[in-house]
């Protein structure tokens, strides 16, 4: 099997999501979509939070999110939900949301820039401690 670099494999997962600016993602939030964090624990608590976004470490995503998982997050959306993850820079959310359409999330997608973009955009943010 040929061997595939992090930018191919980006780039493939790019091309499968309708990837969303920050001000579009928060028009969908306040639609319905649900806005799913996946950053660290340390950058959390550094940068802050997006109020109603549900908070999901990346290395756990998968599991609360599979109907099929005893793991499952109570606030977990469904298959049909459109849902929308925040990384740090918007790398690991694009990897992550190809993955959820593979799990079934058929309307995945993740956010540019991700929270440094949302942040630089001047869209509301909890201070870390304000929680």
């Amino acid at each position: 099997m040929a061997r595939t670099s992090i930018d191919e494999l980006l780039a493939a997962a790019r091309r499968r999501l309708n990837r969303l600016d920050p001000a579009a993602a928060l028009h969908a939030m306040r639609a319905g979509a649900t806005l799913i964090d996946i950053r660290s624990d340390s950058q959390i608590a550094a940068d802050g939070t997006i109020a109603g976004a549900l908070v999901i470490p990346r290395n756990v995503l998968e599991w609360r999110l599979d109907p099929a998982s005893q793991h499952r997050h109570p606030a977990a959306p469904g298959l049909g939900d459109h849902v929308i993850l925040l990384c740090d820079e918007g790398y690991q959310s694009s990897l992550a949301a190809a993955t959820l359409q593979q799990l079934g999330f058929a309307c995945a997608t993740d956010v540019r820039g991700g929270f440094q973009a949302w942040r630089a955009a001047a869209l509301p943010v909890e201070q870390p401690g304000n929680r």
